[in-house]
């Protein structure tokens, strides 16, 4: 079956700055620090890596129409995503991110998109009924996209990020999807999350722990554990949970025993943080599975 995915949302113009180690409490002046200038957020990684992977998809999201908004646009040009845009009277929202050598991250939003946007639903109803697997992603416009949705009866996936298990933001996605990826950044216990996912009748929750490796859960009970790749050396972690995301849905779309999902899903989210870019530039099918054999999984 020829699959198009349907990525709803997320596109940011990110200013990426590189510390040894994250700003404490104590006031300092920082006189000088590499940095990076790049399109990010979830909907641009996810298509991304999906388009790298061979997986036909289309993005909708929301730019400005101002500086920042059009090179989002030329960028996703240039390596081939397919995209729809509506215009955010708001402007382009604007990340300011701050890394350290770990990959951990303070991340800013300098300017964030509007919540009511004047949407194309003739374009997004159309992406809809095209599509054969919808990926509805956490921005706060999405949200009124959910009665579009739920026209179609097409398995919807969602990325909670570092959910915190009850924050009421969150809902409406969670309600929305049946395939569920979360992070356990904010999850002292994320099995007992991922349980309580399942029992609202999710047909499967996977949860990624950084070094700690992903923990997947099935309708039926199944539990399933991935570690991470070894030895990686981290360059920037901005995209590895959206990197991680679409290598598992690629292998799931092709059919792949859901431990195989797993390891692709490690493997280019892994890859990513190797990479100041969003998603790994060498990403392809190819090269997943030459990492998986050196890995000896």
């Amino acid at each position: 079956m020829q699959h198009h995915v349907a990525i709803l949302g997320g596109t940011t113009f990110d200013h990426i700055v590189y510390l040894p180690k994250l700003p404490g409490a104590v006031p300092q002046t920082i006189h000088s620090a590499p940095f990076n200038e790049a399109t990010g957020s979830t909907g641009s990684g996810k298509a991304l890596a999906l388009t790298k992977l061979g997986v036909a998809n289309t993005l909708y999201s929301v730019v400005g129409d101002d500086y920042f908004g059009k090179k989002i646009k030329e960028y996703l040009h240039t390596q081939h995503v397919q995209c729809i845009f509506d215009t955010d009277p708001a402007g382009t929202e604007r990340h300011i991110n701050i890394m350290d050598a770990e990959g951990g991250r303070i991340s800013i939003f300098v300017t964030q998109s509007s919540e009511l946007i004047d949407h194309n639903t003739a374009a997004i109803t159309l992406l809809l009924e095209q599509a054969t697997v919808i990926v509805l992603n956490i921005i706060g416009y999405c949200r009124h996209l959910i009665p579009y949705i739920r026209q179609f009866e097409k398995p919807v996936w969602t990325d909670l990020h570092d959910y915190d298990g009850g924050n009421a933001y969150h809902q409406d996605f969670i309600d929305a999807a049946q395939y569920i990826h979360l992070s356990a950044d904010k999850l002292p216990d994320h099995r007992k999350v991922m349980r309580h996912l399942i029992e609202r009748g999710k047909e499967m929750v996977i949860c990624t722990n950084g070094k700690q490796g992903a923990t997947l859960l099935t309708k039926h009970g199944e539990w399933m554990e991935q570690a991470a790749v070894p030895n990686i050396a981290v360059t920037d972690s901005n995209g590895a949970g959206d990197s991680f995301f679409s290598g598992f849905l690629f292998a799931y779309l092709h059919g792949y025993p859901l431990q195989k999902c797993m390891q692709y899903g490690a493997v280019c989210g892994a890859y990513a943080v190797t990479s100041s870019t969003l998603v790994h530039e060498a990403l392809s099918p190819a090269f997943v599975e030459a990492q998986l054999q050196s890995t000896g999984w």
